[in-house]
């Protein structure tokens, strides 16, 4: 497993949170139970397989709902 933070442009309602968890919790590879989406920071941190999924693939999943990414960073 690998650990992602991805920061994203500002979040500007806790709706938006609600949103980003529901559709990272869909995809397969992500430990469901990692997730987690800080509003005040506007962050995103899991824990990932990247046998099972790219983080281009998890970036494009959040992109879609419309959030702008401003960098990933990966640490195994």
């Amino acid at each position: 497993m690998k650990n992602a933070i991805i920061q994203l442009e500002t979040l500007t309602c806790p709706s938006c949170l609600q949103k980003i968890n529901g559709a990272l919790k869909k995809l397969k590879g992500i430990e469901h139970e990692s997730v987690q989406v800080m509003f005040n920071s506007s962050k995103v941190k899991f824990a990932f397989n990247s046998d099972e999924i790219s983080i281009k693939t998890i970036e494009n999943s959040i992109e879609n709902l419309g959030y702008g990414i401003i960098k990933s960073s990966i640490k195994d």
